[in-house]
């Protein structure tokens, strides 16, 4: 049996304060939090332990379930919280909503305990299923499946220490300590496209792929690392909302030029997702042949005979209230102290943008005011009070703070080369470092 803590948990530095334990009650997170509890107390000044259990809400059992799971805590010394989904559910797309949900009290329930650091159970099981799912959608890099850990919210990582582990294993294991666990029901549901995947995938398929997915993460992580260079060599941000590419990037017609194109497209309009890679090198040839003016993922591609210029398009800016924090544009962290009535965020607008003291040579002035004109300012009853920077709106509670669309929300540390990269280029703050050790060459 490969359940070794010191193998399963080599290269992890934990943060002082502590861990968070996301505990279900099944067979993988009740597994987690023994192995996890084991190396918490084999620290040479222990290691604070917190188990999280969340109720979704969904089930009926669901309030019973986590008062097991807090039983069992408090049978084997272990602190428990149980946070709870409160509100109406969506309708549809009730997976996503429960993830985001999940992902989001947890971050909440680290932030209360003082740590940015959250163990979940994702065995290698779940990794086949992920990728067999992306396989179906024909995800290209995300048939490396899920990262060893992932930086959520730009504030607490998520991490996955069982992902070479089987879940036959971890209920030997459970077995083994006797301790018994919760089945989901919702895990037979075949309306569910995983327990669909999940029936097809056999031993054999699990074990081999397994090796397949940790060569596609290498390969990941490669391609971030050397488009990372391009972007260090090839990109700056020379005015707000505005990015120049050297022409130089484009007299190169590989994998990486055109993923650093495909992440600066996604940069510059606030996309969560980089543009279709198929469109996107099509573009990156239109430009390496002449002048371009084209829109893509909200951005606004305006290729010159010097420079390669970005900026959001437009059309479609929103206008939102100012109510407690928020993505704005997909561009922009917006917090207030309080929601303010009649204090709105939205584009500055052409007419509010102030003329230059003085023009930079080989910046267009005109690209400078049209990119501009889409930065966030602060208006009330109308009445724009002035431009929003990386900073605040002195005496309106309004801050705000510029975020590297793709990877604002979930960041996994096979792309952390070039979210470093950007968050540098960009003038943002540094990276959170990835609690893995070995988190650029595992």
């Amino acid at each position: 049996m490969r359940l070794d803590i010191d193998r399963l948990f080599r290269g992890l530095h934990p943060p002082t304060s502590g861990l968070i334990v996301a505990v279900s009650g099944g067979s993988d997170s009740l597994s987690l939090l023994l192995l996890a509890k084991a190396y918490a107390d084999s620290r040479p000044a222990g290691l604070p332990l917190l188990a999280v259990t969340v109720d979704h809400g969904l089930r009926p059992e669901s309030a019973d379930e986590a008062r097991t799971v807090a039983a069992l805590c408090a049978a084997r010394g272990i602190a428990h919280r149980t946070m709870v989904w409160h509100g109406d559910k969506p309708p549809t797309g009730l997976s996503a909503a429960s993830r985001e949900a999940r992902y989001a009290l947890l971050a909440q329930a680290a932030a209360d305990f003082g740590t940015d650091c959250i163990l979940t159970g994702h065995t290698m099981d779940d990794q086949a299923e992920t990728v067999a799912m992306r396989a179906q959608r024909g995800a290209g890099a995300g048939l490396a499946g899920m990262a060893r850990a992932t930086l959520f919210d730009e504030r607490v990582w998520i991490v996955r220490p069982l992902l070479d582990v089987r879940r036959q294993e971890l209920r030997a294991y459970l077995q083994t300590h006797d301790v018994r666990w919760i089945d989901d029901p919702s895990n037979q549901n075949r309306a569910y496209e995983r327990v669909r995947i999940r029936a097809t995938l056999s031993d054999d398929e699990i074990e081999t792929g397994a090796a397949e997915v940790r060569a596609a993460g290498a390969a990941r992580r490669t391609l971030a690392n050397a488009c990372a260079l391009l972007l260090e060599r090839c990109v700056t941000f020379p005015a707000p909302g505005l990015i120049r590419i050297d022409r130089a990037l484009f007299a190169r017609d590989d994998a990486a030029a055109i993923q650093a194109l495909r992440v600066l497209l996604a940069c510059a309009g606030g996309c969560v997702y980089l543009p279709d890679q198929a469109r996107v090198a099509a573009l990156f040839s239109n430009i390496t042949a002449g002048s371009v003016r084209v829109s893509l993922s909200r951005a606004l591609v305006d290729a010159r005979k010097d420079a390669v210029w970005l900026r959001r398009e437009a059309r479609g800016v929103p206008d939102s209230p100012v109510a407690g924090t928020t993505i704005w544009d997909g561009r922009w962290r917006v917090s207030g102290i309080k929601a303010t009535a009649g204090l709105r965020i939205a584009a500055l607008g052409a007419g509010n943008v102030p003329e230059p003291a003085s023009e930079t040579p080989g910046i267009p002035a005109s690209l400078v005011r049209a990119a501009s004109a889409l930065e966030p300012a602060v208006y009330s009853d109308g009445v724009c009070l002035g431009a929003v920077g990386n900073g605040h709106v002195a005496g309106h509670g309004v801050t705000v703070k510029r975020i590297i669309a793709p990877y604002a929300r979930y960041l996994p540390d096979f792309d952390l080369a070039i979210a470093d990269m950007l968050a540098h280029l960009s003038g943002n703050s540094a990276v959170p470092t990835s609690p893995w050790k070995h988190h650029i060459d595992p």
